[in-house]
């Protein structure tokens, strides 16, 4: 009776999203939906079911992007219908709040592919980590992507208050705050403090009760990664 009520559990947690969690996950439309031809080993259409499968999909999106060919996959009436009841994407990705680096343009996806989460500098909090580990806990996603990025506006104004001991106005005075490791490991170098920030994150998820087992299994990666606005180009850090 039990492993019943836990199965029925995930049938309506793959079905959408728990309001109440925070989780956000954005889709972005640019285009006629032509498809992706992925060599991740999972084939065009399937759900890239490893760590390693799930970031070589990304990573073929991301040379798309670079190379401004993007395919715009997954991005029609079509997919629409066929997420409509559930869902299983193959990959978090939480990133900066920037408008520049919204990452369903970054890896070239589309709807039903990605978990998105964005605070400003990829900082995190509880409520935000109840958030990251819906994907991977409940619906068993494989990999999750902590992405930084070149000249990360909430970085470098944190690098600034804290140099000159001035408190940010408002709420913005917590991002300062949660960055202050970064920046005192940093040197000053706002673009070295980003990367730092970045692997810090990463390493605070690997702990994660509910990612830690996982992870030990084989079962998830949680990785590190920087994008260059000037190339568009994703790089692993970790």
């Amino acid at each position: 009776m039990q492993n019943d009520l836990k199965m029925d559990r995930r049938r309506l947690l793959r079905a959408g999203l728990v309001v109440g969690g925070g989780l956000v996950a954005t889709t972005v439309s640019t285009g006629t939906a032509v498809p992706a031809q992925a060599s991740d080993g999972a084939g065009p259409e399937e759900r890239p079911a490893t760590p390693d499968q799930a970031w070589a999909r990304l990573r073929e999106g991301n040379r798309r992007w670079v190379a401004g060919s993007p395919t715009h996959p997954h991005q029609d009436a079509a997919r629409r219908a066929e997420v409509a009841q559930k869902q299983d994407p193959f990959a978090v990705v939480f990133s900066c709040i920037d408008s520049r680096v919204p990452p369903e343009f970054v890896f070239d996806a589309g709807l039903g592919d990605l978990f998105v989460l964005r605070t400003a500098g990829q900082t995190i909090d509880p409520l935000i980590t109840g958030s990251a580990e819906y994907g991977p806990a409940e619906l068993g996603t494989p990999l999750f992507v902590v992405l930084g990025h070149q000249r990360c506006g909430a970085v470098t104004a944190a690098a600034e208050s804290l140099h000159d001991h001035k408190k940010l106005p408002g709420k913005l005075s917590t991002i300062a705050s949660s960055l202050r490791s970064a920046y005192k490991r940093s040197g000053g170098d706002i673009d070295k403090m980003i990367r730092i920030n970045t692997i810090d994150v990463v390493k605070q998820l690997k702990k994660d009760e509910l990612f830690a087992p996982r992870i030990a299994k084989g079962q998830l990666k949680v990785i590190g990664a920087y994008y260059s606005i000037d190339s568009g180009e994703v790089t692993r850090l970790v």
